[in-house]
Parts: C-alpha cells; structure tokens; sequence
C-alpha cells in the first residue's frame, strides 16, 4: 500500500513539476484561466504559507496539505479568505496541498516548497 501511495505521489509531482521558486504560485485544473481559486505564498516557504482564496469558497471546503509520502500533515475548512499555515512541524521537502469539497472531489491541488 506504502508503494501505491509513492507511485500517486510521484505521478502528481510530475503533472505539477514546473518551477515555483520565488513566486505566488496559482494553480488550477480548470482550463478556465479565471477559474482559479487558490493563491499560495512564498514558494519557497520557510516558516510559514499563506493561502489566499480569490473567489468565496463554500464554507464546507477543506484545505488539506500532504508530505510527500502522502500522510496528511495539515486540515482545515477553508471558510476564511485567507489560512495560514505554521511550518515549525514541517521538515525540508515538497508538500501537497489539495482544497476538496464536502464529497471529496478535488476542487484545486498544487505543490510546494518548504526550506529550512
């Protein structure tokens, strides 16, 4: 099971592996260019990440944030239009973050950094 974790990991990191260091990051799905709902910075971040919502999330919205093995390291309801997130826990390494809706589908998802 460990396996099929890092190989779904693996895969995501390859779709997102275009290079965000030093930038506000968006990312989307939608090939709508405005559909984007999630800003996130800095990339590289070192003590904390902010996540802006640019468009009025529904307040049953989920923020998740996953290390790269796939174990998830940080929940939140995404009610707010912007979450911080403290990265005294986190060690050096990509994560994932994902905002899902109350059924789970993947609303966005994107990568980043964290140096320490």
């Amino acid at each position: 099971m460990n396996k099929l974790y890092l190989i779904i990991i693996f895969s995501f990191l390859t779709i997102f592996s275009k290079s965000q260091t030093g930038k506000i990051s968006e990312v989307s799905f939608s090939s709508d260019v405005s559909a984007k709902v999630v800003r996130f910075y800095p990339n590289p971040a070192t003590t904390i990440i902010n996540f802006e919502f640019s468009k009025p999330v529904q307040k049953d919205y989920i923020l998740q944030v996953f290390n790269f093995v796939g174990k998830k390291v940080f929940e939140s309801n995404a009610s707010f239009q912007k979450t911080s997130v403290l990265l005294t826990d986190f060690y050096r390494g990509i994560y994932i973050f994902q905002l899902r809706d109350k059924t789970g589908r993947i609303i966005e998802s994107g990568k980043f950094q964290v140096n320490k």
